[in-house]
């Protein structure tokens, strides 16, 4: 198994309809034939200094995650709608 995890950080003007876009946007990636299992959300902002978002995503291998990091819906949403309304971006990937 291969995990995926992506955090932003929102930009200061990214408005909250904008927000609900990439939320949907990713849930339609967690319906991909090459996602395993997906996970996303808002942090619950009980501690001090943590991203703003993440998202989790498992493929059952890295060519299974290669199809998604290319599927173009995926590269759409990254330039369309979440690179507008980020200010930064870590990501970790690392197998189960």
């Amino acid at each position: 198994m291969f995990r995926h995890t992506v955090m932003f950080r929102w930009a200061d003007d990214v408005d909250e309809e904008t927000k609900s876009a990439i939320s949907a946007g990713l849930d339609k990636l967690a319906e991909l034939p090459s996602v395993a299992a997906y996970a996303h959300g808002p942090d619950a902002g009980v501690s001090e200094g943590n991203w703003d978002y993440v998202v989790v995503g498992d493929f059952a291998s890295v060519d299974d995650y290669k199809a998604y990091a290319t599927d173009t819906g995926h590269l759409e949403l990254i330039a369309e709608l979440i690179k507008p309304a980020i200010s930064a971006r870590a990501a970790v990937q690392y197998h189960l």
